[in-house]
């Protein structure tokens, strides 16, 4: 019951196997350039990332996105919303009213610091998810 192909270099019969090592480093212990290193092949800027313009225009942040993405959070919670990890409607209620009690935080912490139609949404967007809350713990 042994273990076969060697391990640690060394071979079934106890001797040691021979290890070729190939220093790829580009630069010496001096920190001169070595002429034999083999050169790292020069990627396309799409290979490194995504455009970053686009990257950083499709996660623009404002204040009402974050509020937006809260909402989301506790619909997924109250189960009236599919969870993007599961797929499947899935109460959580202690979840679902942490959640709307953030948003009141927001809306107590942010007074007079919104503009309209931030205060709107916020304010509606609490008002649906509290009587969604109520209607689904009964």
């Amino acid at each position: 019951m042994g273990f076969k192909g060697g391990f640690m270099g060394h071979e079934e019969d106890g001797s040691r196997a021979e290890v070729k090592v190939n220093d790829r480093r580009r630069f010496s212990e001096d920190g001169t350039s070595k002429s034999d290193a083999p050169e790292k092949p020069a990627k396309k800027p799409s290979e490194d990332m995504p455009n970053k313009e686009a990257f950083a225009n499709l996660f623009e942040m404002d204040f009402s996105t974050f509020i937006l993405s809260l909402a989301t959070s506790a619909q997924v919670h109250l189960g009236i919303v599919a969870n993007p990890a599961s797929g499947k409607q899935e109460k959580d209620m202690p979840l679902a009213k942490q959640t709307i009690d953030i948003l009141g935080i927001l809306e107590k912490k942010t007074t007079g610091n919104l503009n309209d139609d931030e205060k709107k949404l916020l304010s509606h967007l609490l008002y649906d998810l509290r009587m969604i809350y109520l209607e689904k713990s009964r």
